[in-house]
């Protein structure tokens, strides 16, 4: 018997391992997918948004506020990237200035730091402003992260801590049972004293495994974007932001911690919850609506378009409960954005609000040291990078040209806690693959080295998914 399962394993579930381990508990994940992240978490902005933005009197402006104010300290103790780059929302026109105040106001009630510029003043910072843009608000506490990077940390020392993780494990039903919930999955069963459900754009759907009328439904909403490559000379060096409608924050500009650039996203709703499929009439729109903001855009420098959906929920607000007729069934449900600004204080708000009612929280005695995120060479000195490469000379060996990551640093990431199954999840961990070449050179040298780590085939080895293998016979 399990204290808690948690169904779902992107940013919030993770969080929610993370947190929960601390105490002495029996804890499990259990995630459809063969890596953590690998829904909503992995196909987003990145932004920890300041809390400027949702409506008063909900979850999200609550979460939002508070989320934003742990990353920084939280991404210092686990050495994942966090850089406070500030943003612009940005508006043209009397109308949308009308708009822009009243997000200023809200940044005033909640202690959000804000200024409000005159076109002058925001050029003056960025040159490539378009000439549309007539006044904007600056937020300098907005941040960036890399979402699945922080999630992969999370996970490794919530198994640190003796978390089960299992991936490419389905709920296929929950039974609800005299002393807690029977969980039978693709890989068999499970009992579990509470269930906690993060399972993203189907998180309407596991709740119905237990109570028919859930109160809530979830859309899909599609996102498409462009990703620019590094710049010699960048377009943009903070957050540039819309102001906002109805269908979301709109189309934004967004420097990465890698020094990309994306553009996007688009917010469709979309029947498959599971098509992330890009499309001829998205991106034309993010290339439409990008130039109200921004001029000078070298779209001849774009490596990548990609797509992900975010679970759009019909209550307009995070769906953070118990259901009703089910005690110990939690849901967190359509956590769309500020989801990634919100998610540590949503794990934090889960915990006090229903878990702690269910369950005797004790600290556990001796916990371990933390794990960190795995550094790089290139974020070493020459001393330590030659330390490493005289004790083991994979790590002379570069695999990825375009980032210059190595062999060794490849191994040392398929050996850490959170498995490392495919092709995606090396590249999510180290970025061979995210460089110009987009996995050109590199590829077919990280499929031998994890065919060769996890001793299997080449044939074996897949790209994200089961079924989504790379190479399908021998030749």
């Amino acid at each position: 018997m399990k204290d808690v399962v948690i169904i779902g394993a992107g940013i919030i579930g993770c969080f929610l391992a993370y947190d929960l381990s601390k105490y002495d508990l029996k804890i499990a994940v259990v995630e459809k997918n063969m890596d953590v992240a690998s829904g909503a978490t992995k196909a987003n902005s990145a932004i920890v948004h300041s809390g400027h933005d949702p409506k008063d009197g909900t979850l999200k402006a609550l979460l939002n506020v508070r989320g934003s104010r742990m990353y920084e300290q939280i991404c210092k103790d686990l050495n994942c990237h966090y850089e406070k780059i500030g943003a612009y929302v940005l508006a043209c026109g009397a109308e949308e200035e009308d708009t822009l105040l009243q997000l200023a106001k809200q940044a005033e009630n909640r202690n959000i730091p804000f200024e409000v510029h005159t076109h002058q003043e925001i050029v003056s910072r960025e040159q490539n402003i378009s000439d549309e843009v007539t006044k904007g608000l600056w937020l300098p506490s907005t941040a960036i992260i890399t979402p699945w990077e922080v999630s992969c940390v999370l996970m490794d020392n919530a198994i640190e801590r003796g978390t089960e993780l299992h991936l490419n494990t389905e709920v296929t039903s929950i039974e609800k049972m005299n002393h807690g919930y029977r969980i039978v999955t693709s890989k068999g069963e499970m009992m579990s004293k509470v269930v906690i459900n993060c399972a993203g754009v189907h998180a309407d759907e596991v709740t119905a495994m237990v109570n028919p009328h859930p109160g809530f439904t979830i859309t899909a909403r599609r996102g498409e974007y462009f990703v620019l490559d590094h710049l010699k000379d960048p377009v943009v060096s903070i957050i540039l932001f819309p102001v906002p409608s109805s269908k979301g924050k709109g189309v934004l500009l967004v420097p990465t911690i890698h020094h990309n650039l994306l553009l996007g996203p688009t917010s469709d709703p979309i029947d498959e919850k599971e098509n992330v499929d890009s499309t001829k009439e998205g991106l034309a729109e993010v290339r439409e609506k990008m130039h109200k903001l921004i001029k000078n855009v070298p779209m001849n420098q774009v490596v990548r378009t990609f797509s992900g959906n975010r679970p759009s929920g019909s209550t307009h607000d995070f769906v953070l409960e118990e259901d009703d007729l089910n005690p110990g069934f939690l849901i967190c449900g359509a956590i769309e954005s500020p989801g990634i600004a919100s998610a540590p204080a949503i794990s934090e708000y889960m915990i006090e609000h229903f878990v702690s009612k269910r369950l005797q929280l004790l600290n556990k005695n001796n916990l371990p040291a933390l794990v960190l995120r795995q550094r790089l060479l290139s974020e070493m000195s020459d001393t330590e990078r030659n330390d490493k490469i005289s004790k083991d000379s994979r790590y002379g060996k570069i695999v990825c040209r375009c980032e210059q990551i190595s062999e060794g640093e490849i191994v040392e990431a398929i050996h850490r806690n959170t498995p490392v199954l495919t092709l995606g999840a090396v590249k999510r961990r180290l970025r061979p693959g995210m460089g110009r070449c987009q996995g050109g050179f590199c590829e077919p040298l990280v499929l031998k080295i994890l065919a060769r780590e996890l001793k299997l085939s080449l044939n074996e080895i897949v790209l994200e998914e089961a079924g989504s293998n790379v190479l399908l016979e021998k030749r």
